[in-house]
């Protein structure tokens, strides 16, 4: 049977961490149906001492509703993302990182609002923040950005999660990002489709187990992205 939602977890170097917020995503699910899968992506980097892709293979193991992806890390987030994605088969496709700055709580909010409204994603923009004010204005940054190149479509926080898609609109998206750019690519192509979309607030709370990975070297490359893919869409859409 086809699952009613698949839930696509990033769980790099998330840990034992990982363990107790897959708890309350699944609480969270099962408010709504217990016809879920929950892919679980630990990928690793060779030579690693993340002791991740054990415990979600661990997990795999308790529920056949769990999968674990352990794959050795050819890419960074994007990579890890897409990995999820593919295999991901339920009627809806839900995309959230593990390391606990997303509340599981926000599952059940998008869950709710893509079925109600009868929409083809539904995404949390992060009113309150808790991660630093770097952090913040580069998102200041990447939104007004994505605004001036990418105008005449409504986001308010282009990088926020968790994202959910139905099946049918997911199968639209031609994503090819393996850094830090696919939550911008996602919107761009949902731009592109003329998405229905609906967004909810969420908090996004300070990560207690692992610091960011988003370096300087990042915020260049994800501009540069977002250049390459304003040309790329000019020749898209002539």
């Amino acid at each position: 049977m086809q699952p009613d939602i698949s839930i696509v977890i990033l769980c790099y170097h998330a840990s034992h961490g990982i363990v107790p917020f897959v708890e309350k995503v699944v609480q969270e699910i099962e408010k709504h149906t217990k016809n879920w899968e929950i892919i679980l992506v630990g990928n690793y980097l060779k030579g690693s001492a993340d002791d991740t892709p054990e415990i979600v293979r661990n997990l795999a193991q308790k529920d056949p509703r769990f999968i674990a992806l352990t794959l050795e890390k050819k890419g960074m987030m994007g990579w890890d993302a897409r990995s999820g994605l593919e295999k991901a088969i339920g009627k809806t496709i839900a995309l959230i990182d593990g390391d606990g700055q997303m509340p599981p709580e926000d599952l059940s909010k998008v869950y709710s609002k893509l079925i109600d409204e009868n929409l083809d994603m539904v995404k949390t923009y992060r009113e309150q923040r808790y991660d630093g004010i770097f952090r913040k204005i580069n998102s200041e940054v990447y939104n007004v950005v994505f605004k001036i190149l990418f105008p005449g479509f409504k986001v308010r926080d282009v990088n926020s999660k968790p994202k959910i898609f139905t099946q049918e609109f997911f199968k639209k998206l031609k994503l090819t990002s393996n850094d830090w750019f696919l939550d911008a690519e996602i919107m761009i192509q949902a731009r592109r489709y003329r998405c229905k979309l609906g967004e909810v607030s969420t908090i996004f709370y300070e990560s207690q187990s692992r610091k960011s990975f988003i370096k300087v070297k990042h915020i260049l490359e994800f501009l540069k992205n977002f250049l390459i893919a304003r040309i790329k869409e000019f020749f898209i859409n002539k």
